[in-house]
């Protein structure tokens, strides 16, 4: 078991990383700017679904085929950049929604855009993480740099360090989620803002397709 504070310090570090400007913080903005707070609480939880699955690949040794293989890592992040190509081109096809302008629910959700539902942002969520492999390559680098092996098994440490980076990717994430509610408050307050931000969030998602299809090992 890892001491206390080895534990605080990866904490700290994981919530500064959190912090940090990135794809999936990026990714909760979007989501929260468009539909409201809560569902980029709910596209948090997917993004920390899709955390689960790296860090089991990290323990397990998974995560070491996406750094050896060069065909493994281009095949999931192309097929990473394709699932965001295709929430932008739904981005771009949308229109204003009919629902009542500016009405919005007691935790900061709105009722302004045209709402995909809070599964299909949780699956957005764990997508967008699964299918990007420098998670996986991130966090075998990241989580052993804070194992110690004389203090028990290792995968079993690389999954207690790799839930803590979860607590702290919710805690900043949401964060993310409350401040990107109130955009969608003012936004959806009309048809044309409404439409301008689908066509923001296209294009942050065609910028972000791009980013991963640029991403080297």
């Amino acid at each position: 078991m890892l001491t206390p504070d080895a534990l605080m310090a990866f904490f700290a570090t994981a919530l500064l990383l959190g912090i940090a400007p990135g794809p999936d913080n990026i990714f909760v903005l979007t989501q929260s700017a468009l539909f409201g707070a809560r569902a980029g609480m709910v596209t948090t939880m997917g993004l920390v679904t899709g955390l689960c699955v790296h860090t089991t690949a990290v323990a397990l040794g998974v995560a070491a085929i996406f750094q050896a293989s060069a065909l493994a890592f281009t095949l999931l992040k192309t097929a990473g950049a394709g699932y965001l190509l295709w929430l932008a081109w739904l981005s771009f096809r949308a229109g204003a929604s009919t629902a009542k302008i500016g009405r919005s629910d007691a935790d900061g959700g709105s009722a302004g855009a045209a709402f995909p539902g809070y599964m299909a942002l949780y699956r957005r969520g764990i997508v967008m993480n699964v299918t990007n492999p420098k998670v996986s390559i991130f966090f075998l680098a990241f989580l052993p740099q804070f194992c110690d092996p004389a203090r028990g098994s290792v995968a079993l440490q690389v999954l207690s360090l790799g839930g803590l980076f979860m607590l702290a990717t919710i805690v900043v994430f949401w964060t993310v989620a409350a401040l990107g509610g109130r955009l969608a408050v003012w936004f959806n307050r009309s048809q044309r803002g409404q439409i301008i931000m689908q066509r923001v969030a296209g294009c942050v998602f065609v910028a972000l397709a791009a980013a991963l299809l640029l991403s080297s090992r």
